[in-house]
């Protein structure tokens, strides 16, 4: 609560102190500033209201005023609104680690004359000379080489500040417990962008005093931080899903392995028990939240891989191959060696399950899923899945969805459903919106067709697709919140989701909708979720962005205004992206790696390489991975192909 509150005082001071210096200012000007500051006085009662996505829609109002009357703006305008914009990007921080995503805030450049408040101080910093490290502090930024490092010296600071909140915690939803975490960011996206201090979040909310809420950081943590991240955010550890509580953060590099991979065997196919079907669905049942996903893991074991699995934990390798009755194992199953497993009044696992598994490693522990790096639960829906039929997959997506609606409407509110021949429409919209729905539904299939071949009817999308309708927006974050477990954009109306069994649309539909309107939300995820269900690990930039690049060829009307924002938040997004890597590794913000996605599928659509897109997606029909199938078709992995397509936009190829 005092984390609460302190962050809404913080943001009020920040907003509602957004006073500007009006000399020399026209009555345009003056006007503009006015309205800036009445802008940023709504983002602040909004944020106070706990509005996070009302807040973050003023604070991107104030955002485009500026970039607006800054196109013809004085010097002395730039020097008004500069103390708006030093806030903007303060509470741009701030919004982000609530789960609201703002586009980024570019400052204008300062038209003439000379340098601003913030670019003489800047400067001043830039000129002053570095300060020599106290014993046993991090060395400091000139002295990078000589040894910052993560393990060492970034993980005590991270825990220490950030540990109860953000570490052991997630406020916000945001958690860095591990490396692994902290990279990959909020809800919002990344939070330390490597080589990027300016653009880094956690670097921001530090500096604006926003957090930690109980106390600032000493400069020299600080400093550390920013040299860390400047010099490129590295991890020097062994594991980097290792938790940063454990002692600093894992072990440098340097230090040995308690224990070494042990050699991994793929399946003959004469095996009787199979990893991928009938262990990993016992395994993620039975010790999810203790060894798969666990904020802290018992006895430093992680299975959320099979190759996690057989490096097993501070007690060795828990399987033994061949040898069912040596390994760690079924001793701790059967509670014959320590404490029994399932572990905190859990279910035992009933003897057959550990005869099963018992002849699974007598068998040799042997892997039949894509990857030792695949995740288990992923590994065994696939599993599931490759033995399913059609309609046993619609069975289990339907029962779903029914689950999943009651979870929302959890205040009783009248639920309808219609199924049609590709199709299970429910959830809490009139009966007659959700008939309309399905029936515009059915006619939209026809853009997915012309990217994907495949029989007709159930089989499409290998079983029948889940539409949820919900009447509301409130409805239809509530589902986000709840069902995927983060907030969806304050500007979206609908999106799509496959996560391996269930494929699903979500989206916002009244009586008061249009034909036109309805459609024209259904177009885009219907051909996404087509593209997504072709393959095992079909990535979400190539089926998002083939599904934009298609409804952008639908003949759909599109506010011009809206095209010139997506024109610019494209271009944008391909001036944030270094290589190919940062997109690929997910390092991006999600609005900028689904714009720089459509781009990209685009490109590979048009009418000189559709022959190879289209044996891109034959050759996902026949089972092949991604990367396989995408090397097949355009005789390049994706890597290589985005790297020259970057080139190719950014005029350096």
């Amino acid at each position: 609560m005092r984390y609460l509150v302190l962050s809404v005082l913080l943001f009020s001071a920040l907003i509602l102190g957004a006073t500007s210096r009006a000399a020399e200012l026209n009555a345009r000007e003056k006007q503009l500033v006015n309205t800036v500051n009445q802008t940023l006085r709504t983002a602040g009662a909004e944020y106070k209201a706990g509005n996070f996505a009302a807040s973050a829609e003023a604070i991107e109002r104030a955002m485009t005023q500026i970039e607006i009357g800054m196109k013809v703006g004085s010097t002395e305008l730039f020097d008004a609104l500069e103390p708006s914009m030093k806030r903007i990007s303060t509470a741009h921080a701030m919004l982000e680690l609530e789960g609201a995503p703002v586009p980024p805030f570019r400052r204008p450049a300062r038209p003439s004359g000379e340098a601003s408040d913030t670019e003489m101080a800047a400067e001043k910093n830039a000129t002053e000379p570095m300060k020599s490290p106290q014993p046993g502090q991090p060395p400091a930024a000139a002295d990078f080489t000589a040894g910052i490092s993560f393990t060492k010296h970034v993980s005590p600071i991270l825990v220490g500040r950030c540990g109860n909140c953000h570490v052991t915690g997630s406020k916000g939803g945001f958690n860095m417990g591990n490396y692994q975490a902290l990279m990959k960011g909020s809800k919002a996206g990344a939070v330390v962008f490597a080589g990027d201090v300016l653009n880094s979040v956690l670097v921001e909310v530090i500096e604006s005093g926003a957090m930690p809420p109980n106390g600032s950081v000493p400069p020299q943590e600080l400093l550390t931080l920013k040299t860390w991240i400047n010099a490129g955010a590295k991890f020097d550890g062994n594991d980097p899903t290792a938790p940063l509580t454990a002692g600093a953060g894992v072990a440098p590099v340097d230090a040995p392995m308690k224990t070494a991979m042990p050699e991994i065997k793929q399946a003959t196919g004469k095996e009787t028990v199979s990893f991928a079907g009938d262990i990993a669905p016992l395994l993620v049942e039975g010790c999810t939240g203790c060894h798969i996903d666990a904020m802290q893991t018992r006895g430093g074991l992680r299975i959320e891989t099979f190759a996690r699995m057989m490096r097993g934990g501070d007690s060795g390798a828990m399987i033994t191959p061949g040898n069912a009755a040596d390994s760690l194992l079924i001793k701790k199953l059967r509670g014959t060696v320590g404490d029994r497993m399932p572990a905190g009044g859990r279910p035992a696992f009933s003897e057959d399950a550990i005869q099963l598994i018992s002849t699974w490693i007598n068998e040799g522990a042997t892997l039949d899923g894509a990857s030792k790096d695949q995740r288990l639960d992923v590994m065994s829906k696939l599993a599931w899945m490759s033995q399913a039929s059609p309609s046993e997959i619609s069975a289990k997506r339907e029962e779903d969805a029914q689950d999943n609606l009651k979870l929302v409407n959890a205040s009783g509110g009248e639920m309808h459903s219609v199924a049609t021949d590709h199709f299970f429409v429910t959830g809490t919209a009139s009966k007659a919106t959700m008939e309309l729905v399905a029936s515009k539904a059915e006619e939209q299939i026809k853009w997915a067709k012309t990217v994907v071949t495949a029989p007709d009817g159930e089989e499409y999308f290998h079983g029948k697709a889940t539409i949820f309708v919900m009447p509301r927006r409130y409805d239809y974050s509530e589902f986000a919140k709840m069902i995927e477990a983060r907030d969806v954009p304050s500007h979206w109306n609908g999106h799509w989701k496959f996560d391996g069994i269930n494929a699903y649309i979500a989206i916002v539909a009244t009586d008061r909708d249009s034909d036109e309107e309805i459609q024209t939300r259904l177009i885009s995820p219907i051909v996404s979720l087509a593209v997504a269900t072709r393959g095992i690990d079909v990535p979400r930039w190539f089926a998002e962005g083939v599904g934009v690049s298609v409804f952008a060829k639908s003949g759909t009307k599109i506010d011009r205004d809206a095209k010139r924002r997506e024109d610019a938040e494209i271009f944008a997004a391909v001036v944030a992206v270094k290589d190919a890597k940062q997109f690929l590794d997910e390092k991006l913000k999600p609005e900028q790696t689904d714009r720089i996605g459509m781009a990209i599928a685009t490109s590979m659509m048009d009418r000189t390489r559709r022959k190879s897109f289209d044996a891109l997606i034959r050759n996902l029909n026949e089972g092949q991975p991604f990367e396989q199938a995408f090397q097949t078709a355009f005789r390049a992995v994706p890597a290589a192909y985005i790297t020259q397509w970057l080139n190719w936009t950014k005029g350096q190829g």
